[in-house]
């Protein structure tokens, strides 16, 4: 079994930053630019490095340094990395038991790197949908409304990326949201309305 996840790059429309101070925002996915994470079974688990934005051969000592000096040090692999980690964890503080079995798992991008588009949370996203799929997780597991979190955890607790809560949750349902992260909501349940 071949599982497909694509997740489309983001959007905001109105409002932020104000998703970090318990505001009011409006944002998009846009479908010409996305991740797609491929996952499928294998003997052991193991994340496949993308060739242009994990290299790890280059033709020169000078080919690696402007490669680290245009796109740095950081690509996909421990976006899924610690996706997969965080997966797990909840999986585990949850009593959501996963089957024991391991997967081979790549993934693809179009979307261009520290524009605003969401490229790294839509990896994330992507890959934990992937997950949900293999794993057999239901919704009633993890909930939609608790994924953008999850996703939020693995970059900031993880990764330690600054990211705000709009692109997450207009990647995990889609299409074109009024999002409201009143205090009230966030407080009282931890996700917004």
């Amino acid at each position: 079994m071949i599982i497909r996840q694509r997740v489309p790059a983001r959007v905001g429309i109105m409002g932020n930053p104000s998703d970090g101070f318990f505001g009011k925002t409006i944002a998009a996915t846009i479908a010409n630019f996305a991740a797609e994470v491929t996952l499928w079974e294998s003997p052991f688990v193991q994340i496949v490095p993308h060739p242009v934005h994990d290299p790890a051969q280059f033709p020169s000592l000078d080919a690696l340094a402007e490669t680290a000096i245009q796109n740095g040090y950081y690509g996909g692999m421990r976006l899924i990395f610690a996706a997969c980690k965080r997966f797990a964890q909840y999986c585990a503080e949850h009593d959501v038991p996963l089957e024991r079995k391991n997967f081979t798992v790549a993934y693809e991008t179009n979307i261009p790197r520290q524009v605003g588009l969401a490229g790294s949370s839509a990896i994330v996203t992507a890959t934990v949908k992937a997950l949900m799929a293999f794993y057999g997780v239901p919704e009633t597991a993890l909930p939609k409304p608790v994924q953008p979190n999850l996703v939020l955890d693995v970059e900031m607790q993880e990764l330690a990326i600054a990211a705000g809560l709009q692109d997450r949750v207009v990647q995990v349902y889609g299409g074109c949201m009024y999002m409201d992260f009143g205090r009230q909501f966030m407080e009282s349940r931890g996700y917004g309305e």
